[in-house]
């Protein structure tokens, strides 16, 4: 009798629910009595002591997830919730996962990382090195602390240390994360009163001030894994074939790992199972909810916890991977009658056993949520989610999706043969013919002069090899506008009030171009990251005008294109430089300044000028930043006008070390005009953390690059594969490219 697997189990009165579960020995003969008296439940007076003011105790539905066999083993999993169809729809999943073997999980050792935050320290690369060589004398203070803990194989087995930039006060502060192995306990206390404990040893050799001491809810030592196959033939619906219910989830899967909107519910959907298995088995499902959110952000952007593919051989394959640090043992889950009860439903070795058992779970809620989506809205699709679906039949590899996805676009042949046909050329690694599209405009980033342009200084500006491409095609009414890497497609209004975002700037380009009641569809595909002071806003302008003047064949001139391009920044930023759209209409290294007569004159770099661009995780707003300068100088102009001064003395000193290719002196005045952008208040703590990273990895120079307040930095070097290498180790995108320019 497979234990887990009880037929009609639903249909089924209480009582005779009790009766199946005793009778395939999944409680004992006194767990049944309790069940049978509702005597499992907490009492009034063991809940007065559990927490403060205790005027009685609620009741939650206790729900057993059926089917589920993972690692070969069979479970039934007790779940508390208030929220309907998730218990079914979970053991529904289950079932279907038995098919293709079960789940199968595993799981890392349950570690739980406490932090040590130590500020006012005068040396801090000697602190830090302190630190390390008393390495085994700190683990051995936190050991003794709790030495049963370490008698059963756990205890403190590490630490690594940090510094970070302090927002608010001067200097840095350096962190200490000492890493916990604490067995079957969730660890918490444990956890904590290490910290404690070896709090004054850190403060004494670090020779700072210890000031928080506490365990972290981001368990990314606790990895739970998690893997289901599901065979294609067990993927039916009545209206629906399988391979479009497969397609469709992993459409929806996708949408959510390029989506934070929709990840957020993506996730909230797992973590409606994982979190009904937490409050059965009285685990602090607030913690595990904190960690989950937090590494579903560990690559600087909010994506999916679970990801869905095909195999080779059509089958749809789910993965889930996730922290989870919980606990079995301890006074706060032995404290609670109802959850000792379920845990001895589920018959558990180990805390890690359940980690994985809860992350077979919030995998199992994830497909049931999926495929009832995709079986919902498969057919309602949009252009771009259709032509996502023929990208996925044509097997097109992950590397190379959205390159796919926009060639099969421009082409118009929104077929499996084309998508296919595209993916050999892209493997071949056969350039994009660029004379398909309208446009090719290329993004920007500032050598020297943010902010100063504004007020009639010099700056340096060149291309990257980032760019925004732009097709126009004809329309019986109505415009399109469609940038699929930026989730936008939508018909611009014609009611200038009801006009948002970028239907503004568009809008304003068609008026002047005479052009606003002509229908066309405007496709946009960009490799420029939105908030990164690349120019997005203004490279977009100058494409779709260039797009329009190509296809409409206008005859405009470079110069009127700029000029319209900047009345459309004027929309964007409220009081641009001009420097954004001038580069990107001419396309060359240029060095501009704004005035009655405006300066536009071609750079001249002989050598090749190797550069590192590297982005932040956080999006900057140019419009904001500006806007804030523009404050402070209206509120002292003289000084304001003095740091202008000097960051307009840096270019031009800048100008000439390019022309003679002197790099480090290049390097030397990017350095300083990154202290003058710092008194601007334009820079960030982790720009400033990112600066460093590439000073330290060997750049003569780094800044912020654009209107700061987030965004990107470059950096100026002769070996600029270490400053990529640095960067990749700290987690964060860069890329190389070279600048020469003759004229």
């Amino acid at each position: 009798m497979d234990k887990s697997r009880i037929p009609n189990f639903y249909k089924m009165p209480i009582n005779e629910r009790l009766d199946a579960v005793y009778e395939r020995g999944l409680i004992s003969k006194k767990d049944y009595k309790l069940l049978k008296n509702q005597q499992q439940q907490l009492d009034i007076n063991s809940a007065d002591k559990m927490i403060e003011n205790v005027i009685g105790v609620m009741g939650m539905p206790i729900g057993l997830g059926l089917n589920f066999l993972i690692n070969d083993k069979e479970y039934v999993i007790p779940m508390a919730v208030e929220e309907p169809s998730i218990v079914a729809a979970l053991s529904a999943a289950a079932k279907i996962s038995r098919s293709g073997g079960g789940f199968k999980t595993e799981c890392t050792d349950p570690i739980l990382t406490g932090q040590i935050q130590v500020v006012a320290i005068k040396n801090l690369e000697q602190a830090r090195n302190d630190l390390l060589s008393r390495k085994q004398e700190i683990i051995d203070l936190a050991n003794s602390f709790h030495p049963r803990m370490v008698a059963r194989g756990g205890g403190a087995i590490d630490f690594s240390i940090k510094t970070y930039p302090m927002e608010s006060f001067e200097g840095e502060m350096l962190v200490l994360n000492i890493n916990v192995n604490t067995q079957d306990a969730m660890g918490a206390n444990l956890v904590n009163g290490m910290c404690e404990g070896i709090a004054p040893l850190i403060e004494s050799i670090t020779e700072g001030k210890v000031f928080l001491r506490i365990l972290s809810n981001l368990t990314d030592q606790s990895i739970a894994k998690g893997t289901m196959r599901i065979p294609l033939k067990r993927l039916s619906k009545e209206g629906y074939d399988p391979e479009q219910i497969r397609d469709g989830i992993i459409i929806a899967s996708d949408f959510a790992k390029a989506d934070p909107y929709r990840a957020s519910t993506h996730n909230k959907g797992i973590m409606n199972g994982i979190d009904a298995v937490a409050l059965a088995t009285g685990n602090d499902w607030r913690a595990i909810e904190a960690g989950a959110h937090a590494y579903a952000s560990r690559h600087g952007r909010y994506s999916s916890l679970s990801e869905w593919k095909k195999d080779k051989n059509g089958d749809l394959i789910g993965t889930i991977e996730i922290p989870l640090k919980v606990g079995i043992v301890g006074a706060p889950i032995e404290s609670n009658p109802a959850v000792a009860l379920n845990l001895r439903i589920m018959n558990l070795d180990s805390a890690t056993e359940l980690s994985g058992v809860m992350a077979a779970v919030g995998l199992a809620q994830n497909f049931s949520a999926l495929k009832a989506l995709s079986t919902d809205g498969i057919q309602k699709g949009h252009m771009t989610l259709h032509a996502r679906n023929v990208v996925k039949a044509a097997d097109a590899p992950h590397e190379i999706f959205d390159d796919v996805l926009e060639e099969l676009l421009v082409s118009g042949e929104i077929k499996v043969w084309k998508a296919r046909e595209i993916v050999q050329n892209l493997i071949k690694k056969e350039p994009i013919v660029t004379d398909e599209f309208d446009a090719v405009t290329p993004g920007k980033v500032i050598l020297l002069g943010e902010h100063s342009v504004v007020y009639g200084r010099h700056a340096i500006a060149v291309p990257v090899p980032l760019n925004i491409r732009v097709k126009i095609e004809d329309a019986d009414d109505g415009v399109l506008l469609m940038i699929p890497s930026w989730g936008v497609e939508y018909y611009l209004d014609k009611k200038p009030e009801e006009r948002q975002s970028f239907e503004k700037p568009a809008a304003l380009i068609l008026e002047k171009m005479n052009l606003s009641n002509v229908g066309m569809k405007i496709e946009v595909f960009s490799d420029v990251p939105r908030g990164m002071g690349l120019g997005g806003s203004a490279v977009l302008a100058v494409s779709i005008i260039k797009a329009l003047n190509h296809h409409y064949k206008m005859g405009l001139s470079e110069q009127e294109i700029n000029e319209m391009a900047y009345e459309s920044e004027k929309i964007a930023h409220g009081n641009p430089s001009g420097i954004d759209n001038t580069i990107a209409t001419y396309g060359y290294p240029l060095i501009y300044r704004k005035g009655e007569k405006t300066l536009k004159e071609r750079l001249q770099i002989k050598e090749p000028l190797d550069l590192v661009l590297a982005f932040s995780k956080s999006e900057g707003l140019t419009a904001k930043t500006v806007a804030h300068v523009r404050t402070q100088w209206k509120s002292n102009q003289e000084m304001y006008e003095g740091v202008f001064d000097d960051i307009d003395a840096i270019v031009l000193n800048g100008i000439q070390a390019i022309q003679e290719n002197d790099l480090k002196q290049l390097g030397e005045l990017m350095n300083f005009n990154q202290g003058l952008l710092n008194t601007l208040q334009v820079s960030t703590p982790e720009l400033e953390r990112m600066i460093h990273i590439a000073r330290d990895a060997g750049a003569f120079g780094a800044k912020l690059t654009g209107g700061g307040g987030g965004g990107a930095m470059i950096a100026v070097s002769d070996n600029p594969e270490e400053i990529i290498e640095a960067f990749d180790n700290e987690g964060f995108k860069s890329i190389r490219f070279s600048v020469q320019d003759s004229g």
